[in-house]
């Protein structure tokens, strides 16, 4: 198995504040779980730098970074340890759920839930999307109704899935993740472990798992039928 899994393959770096949190992995999905964890409980601070429109939550006993020019509208709900950053959006009726990282120029969409997760810089995720355990490059777009699921139905860690080979990644919990300028289309789904590259597209409605290389687009094309109606 000759595949470069480090979180250079997956993102450009240079500039993202909290690119310490990927400092000396050799496999990117180790930035999830306990990793991301600790590293907020080092870094993140209970402080708002933006403004907290009236009607949204921001949890009182664990520590919510928002940073300058950020938004954060009527209804959201941001639990800690959270931290977003600059000129982001969380918009109403969003739920943070904790152990997340917002990068600047970001989008927490309408209804849109993140849990155990990381936005870099430019991501954005406008509508009705869940992003659990998943890690979003610069600049990734979900369409809206996208889901990163991220439990198996079977017991057990996610695997990683490269042909015939299976990588344990040793977390029961993990979604996907997704490299800078990947686009995924209007209610597609990214099975727990799915590791797409940079710059790939990703049809609406499509189901999808495993490695998928950089630049590559996956299609699906469900087959209708139309049938004239027998009652005119």
């Amino acid at each position: 198995m000759d595949m470069d899994f480090s979180p250079a393959a997956f993102f450009d770096l240079e500039g993202f504040e909290h690119a310490a949190l990927f400092d000396g992995l050799d496999y990117v999905w180790q930035a999830l779980g306990d990793s991301l964890g600790k590293y907020l409980a080092e870094h993140a601070r209970a402080e708002i730098r933006g403004t907290v429109m009236d009607g949204a939550w921001i949890d009182p006993k664990n520590p919510v970074f928002i940073g300058e020019g950020t938004v954060v509208e009527p209804g959201a709900m941001i639990k800690g340890p959270t931290i977003i950053g600059r000129n982001s959006q969380v918009r109403q009726g969003a739920y943070v759920r904790g152990n997340v990282l917002v990068g600047d120029q970001c989008v927490v969409g309408h209804t849109t839930e993140l849990k155990g997760a990381v936005m870099l810089d430019g991501a954005q995720a406008g509508h009705f999307a869940y992003i659990g355990d998943t890690i979003a490059g610069n600049r990734v777009n979900f369409g809206a109704g996208t889901k990163c699921a991220n439990l198996k139905v079977l017991p057990g860690t996610v695997c990683v899935k490269v042909g015939s080979d299976r990588i344990d990644t040793g977390l029961r919990k993990f979604g996907a993740i997704i490299g800078d300028d990947t686009e995924l289309g209007c209610n597609s789904v990214t099975s727990p472990g799915t590791i797409l590259g940079k710059r790939c597209v990703v049809y609406p409605c499509a189901t999808i798992g495993g490695v998928i290389p950089a630049d590559t687009i996956v299609k699906h094309h469900p087959a209708l039928e139309h049938i004239t109606r027998q009652d005119t």
